[in-house]
């Protein structure tokens, strides 16, 4: 820079503010200084540094706690992962994906704090996650999706609860023995078959909203929650769904599933009649929801991701994040 600032015939500080505050600069001065940077092949100062300097990065980082290779499998999960990038399009920034194991050690919470980004938005977890008090104390702007809510960070959520009563308001038409394809309730992720769970016992909000929301409905349709089999799966995984479907009880007329790809499980799954013999419910209303013509919830992930950082770089986030049911062919 000293070299560059001697050849131009201004001070170093003239030619710093021409790469960093070029506003502070006359124009025949900037193109003096970026001539003689050319003739000596001085390409600028290192955004890095510069970024150190300015206590940036240029960068959000995504706290994902699911192995990394789901962000790119899940469909929600790109879906909410575009929505965040074409903001950081906007804005020039990059987008850094941080794994969380939930391993027990400190492992997450070191990860999170040494992280290179400006702001977080932390996909749905458990009550009480120390990454979530890792990003609390970061003092960096942070946003959770899905929830839960932590005092000083960020919000972005649908009512999981009452789209859950709603969906399942259609899916149990003309049900006796309704069942639920349910996300994990906790961070062991234990695949478990239980009847008439506590919703409150679930320790991510979005499975617990969810559950309460079915129990809502189960509750309307004159049916006894507590004779409900739920199977709570490790991950939303079809395959993992499919086998969850085969150990229902056999005389099970109605399948309320957390998400698209399980419902879509369970119907690739039966052998029975769809809906006469079994209705099927969705959540996420995903292409392939529709082309199977599955009633399901319908809500927008990217839009979601778009909201959350945009909270997050400060600029309007638009409207709240909403949900409806989408009636189609798999329920009475």
């Amino acid at each position: 820079m000293p070299d560059v600032a001697r050849a131009a015939g201004v001070s170093v500080m003239t030619v710093s503010y021409t790469y960093n505050r070029p506003d502070r600069v006359a124009p025949a001065t900037r193109e003096k200084v970026l001539q003689a940077a050319a003739e000596l092949g001085y390409a600028g100062p290192d955004a890095a540094a510069r970024n150190l300097r300015r206590g940036r990065t240029g960068n959000l980082g995504v706290v994902l706690g699911e192995r990394l290779t789901y962000a790119f499998a899940d469909p929600q999960a790109t879906a909410f992962l575009a929505g965040i990038a074409e903001v950081c399009t906007e804005h020039g920034l990059g987008l850094t994906l941080i794994p969380v194991t939930g391993s027990g050690d400190d492992s997450d919470e070191t990860r999170v704090r040494e992280a290179a980004v400006d702001g977080f938005v932390v996909w749905t977890t458990v009550d009480e996650d120390p990454v979530l008090a890792a990003v609390a104390a970061s003092a960096r702007p942070a946003v959770v999706h899905g929830g839960p809510q932590v005092e000083g960070l960020g919000l972005v959520t649908i009512d999981n609860r009452a789209a859950a009563a709603a969906i399942g308001a259609v899916g149990l038409r003309g049900s006796r023995r309704p069942a639920v394809l349910s996300f994990p309730v906790d961070r062991r992720r234990e695949p478990a078959l239980v009847t008439g769970p506590d919703p409150a016992a679930a320790a991510f909000p979005v499975t617990r909203d969810r559950l309460a929301g079915y129990r809502d409905a189960v509750a309307a349709a004159g049916l006894d929650w507590a004779g409900v089999p739920v199977a709570v799966l490790a991950r939303n995984d079809p395959a993992e769904a499919a086998q969850a479907l085969r150990r229902l009880p056999t005389d099970t007329d109605a399948v309320l599933a957390m998400g698209d790809e399980l419902a879509l499980a369970a119907l690739r799954a039966t052998t029975r009649k769809v809906p006469e013999e079994l209705a099927v419910t969705g959540w996420d209303d995903t292409p392939a929801a529709a082309g199977a013509g599955l009633t399901t919830v319908g809500q927008s992930l990217q839009d979601q991701g778009r909201r959350c950082a945009r909270l997050l770089v400060g600029d309007p986030p638009g409207a709240e994040p909403s949900w409806v049911v989408v009636e189609r062919s798999t329920t009475r």
